[in-house]
């Protein structure tokens, strides 16, 4: 049975919304740098203890706060950005919740001195825990500086959950990338221990601060984007087809210059792109969308990392129809197929693409959690059935039983769809995925070998490769360097945030070193701070197993689909890949019966 209701503490309360807004260090410093901005400040500077786990220091040469208002910034609920309700929906600034200050000051010490240009004195507040305990009139230069301590030091649960220092702090460079990005004017530093992490000048124009947030060659691989329809208009940049990531961290969105994470704008860069990019590989594209702040929601997110759209689906074709008619000219990766077009007709798969993203869309806002669209006839474009979900056709093949076969015993009937291996086993069928399976034949050879430069792994390369990486991709090769080196992979530090790659492991000879790189740091996974040694170097193998595996979509012979199952069969386990994924399933007679209504 439940206890009796009863209102809470306020110091309970205020923690409370705090987890809401204040999830880690990134969590601070995005707040910070927001209302730093919305200060209008052009310099910034930023020093992280710990990777801002053991605190974080923020300067800026903003407007700063006059005395009597500097109080009020630690109260809940206080705000500079709206004063009525209507003024929710013409919000164009960052920090219009009220509620960033005294978030952080729920979970650490808060040291903070502002001063006005132009003010004879500044002011000084110190607030822990939510109290005040000391505000005084002091001297200091124009703007406003942070002082953050403590930090999750009395939400000790909150605090195991963090993730090691280098995690974190490549999460605090990620923040301030993205924030900062479409802010040519600014100047922004970020240091640790007396070391620059980011030193970022004002720059002329939105390339200029791709090149040096993301990578120094990327400009000449962009393409422009700039669509508008109605009152609405696109702008910004995306990658030629032939440059691509393994991961989707790169596709950037800011609704009225505010970074958001939205599923619907997702989906629709990855409808324009699917047919001239490679399979499970993702462009890089920083897309800035200008809507009147009516037709947008900017406060369904205590982080305002989310967004919900009035007309969500105008956004899609908006996005769809840009991104497609910029890149049909592009020269095509060697496994793409035509350009989309999204326009074609009778039919189009993109008419079943919209309806199950805006779908979606509406269930991850709440909008409508009971919507289902009917189901599209392709040669009619006309609903064939009633509305609602569609029953599965197959029921779900089990993983096969691992120990129980060898697959160089069973018979070979061949390869479907240049991907999977099929072949008749007693009582029924075993499907392989070669990926998979290769994946994990790779991956244990590489543990048992475990190469280094001394017993030749590694090739040196005849010129070397210089590759720029993200100030938050610098941080994190500079904690697996040691790792890439023992498979032969030797990668030096090259100045700030460049590396030179120097030898590669001599099972990728052939391989595009700089492609090599970027796929690891991508493939990678935050690593908390109890992850021992051995499991940190064991993603590192992971990361470069996928690189040389066979592919899907890549034709085996006979001869080589017997040699992948031999070396499989032989192999420790063998029945799922590094990541945990089945290397094989089984349909059993049974279950064939049943697809074709035998029993």
């Amino acid at each position: 049975m439940p206890g009796k209701i009863v209102l809470l503490p306020e110091d309970l309360t205020n923690k409370i919304a705090a987890g809401e807004v204040i999830e880690r260090p990134a969590s601070i410093i995005k707040e910070l740098l927001e209302n730093s901005l919305d200060a209008g400040a052009t310099e910034i500077s930023v020093v992280l203890d710990e990777g801002g786990c053991g605190g974080i220091q923020l300067k800026d040469n903003g407007t700063g706060i006059v005395p009597a208002e500097v109080p009020l910034a630690f109260c809940r609920f206080a705000t500079s950005k709206i004063y009525e309700f209507d003024d929710l929906y013409q919000v164009r600034s960052y920090g219009f919740r009220g509620e960033a200050l005294p978030s952080i000051a729920s979970i650490a010490r808060v040291e903070m001195l502002t001063r006005p240009a132009g003010a004879i004195a500044g002011t000084k507040i110190v607030v822990q825990n939510g109290q005040v305990e000391e505000i005084s009139e002091v001297g200091c230069p124009p703007g406003t500086q942070l002082k953050i301590s403590e930090i999750f030091s009395n939400v000790p649960v909150r605090k195991k959950f963090l993730k090691s220092r280098n995690a974190e702090q490549k999460l605090c460079l990620e923040a301030v990338s993205r924030l900062v990005l479409p802010h040519n004017s600014l100047r922004i530093k970020v240091e640790t221990a007396g070391k620059a992490l980011l030193s970022l000048p004002a720059t002329r124009n939105l390339t200029e601060r791709i090149a040096l947030l993301v990578d120094h060659d990327l400009p000449d691989k962009l393409i422009p984007i700039d669509k508008t329809q109605g009152d609405i208009s696109l702008k910004g940049y995306i990658t030629q087809p032939s440059f691509s990531r393994t991961n989707s961290k790169q596709i950037q969105f800011y609704v009225n210059n505010r970074f958001v994470r939205d599923h619907l704008l997702q989906h629709a860069v990855m409808t324009a792109c699917r047919h001239l990019i490679d399979q499970k590989r993702y462009p890089l594209a920083y897309l800035f969308l200008e809507i009147p702040p009516p037709q947008v929601d900017v406060n369904v997110h205590p982080a305002k990392l989310e967004v919900r759209f009035r007309h969500p689906q105008d956004i899609y074709h908006l996005v769809v129809t840009a991104l497609g008619m910029a890149m049909a000219g592009q020269a095509l990766s060697p496994t793409a197929r035509r350009p989309f077009e999204p326009d074609q007709k009778p039919f189009s798969d993109y008419d079943v693409r919209v309806r199950e993203a805006i779908r979606r869309y509406n269930v991850s806002t709440g909008r409508d959690k009971t919507v289902f669209y009917p189901r599209l006839s392709p040669k009619t474009g006309e609903p064939d059935s009633p509305a609602g979900p569609d029953p599965g056709l197959f029921p779900e093949a089990e993983p096969a039983p691992p120990g129980r076969l060898k697959f160089a015993d069973l018979e070979y009937l061949g390869q479907h769809g240049a991907s999977y291996l099929v072949f008749s086993a007693p009582g029924g069928l075993v499907i392989l995925d070669q990926h998979a399976a290769h994946e994990r034949i790779i991956f244990e050879d590489l543990k048992q070998k475990r190469p280094s430069k001394t017993d030749g792994a590694g090739q040196i390369l005849l010129l070397p490769e210089v590759v720029s990486l993200s100030p938050a991709d610098f941080s994190l090769f500079l904690e697996i360097k040691d790792f890439l080196a023992e498979t032969g992979l030797e990668i030096e530090p090259f100045g700030n945030d460049m590396v030179v790659i120097r030898s590669l492991p001599l099972f990728l000879k052939g391989e595009d070193p700089r492609r090599i790189i970027l796929d690891i740091l991508d493939d990678l996974p935050e690593l908390k701070s109890n992850k021992a040694l051995e499991e940190k170097r064991e993603r590192v193998l992971i990361a470069l197993a996928c690189r040389k595996s066979f592919t899907a979509r890549e034709r085996l012979t006979p001869a080589e689909a017997a040699d992948l199952c031999r070396i499989l069969d032989d192999t420790p386990n063998g029945y799922t890949c590094p990541h945990g994924r089945p290397v094989s399933v089984m349909l059993s007679a049974n279950d064939l019966d049943r697809m074709f209504k035998r029993r």
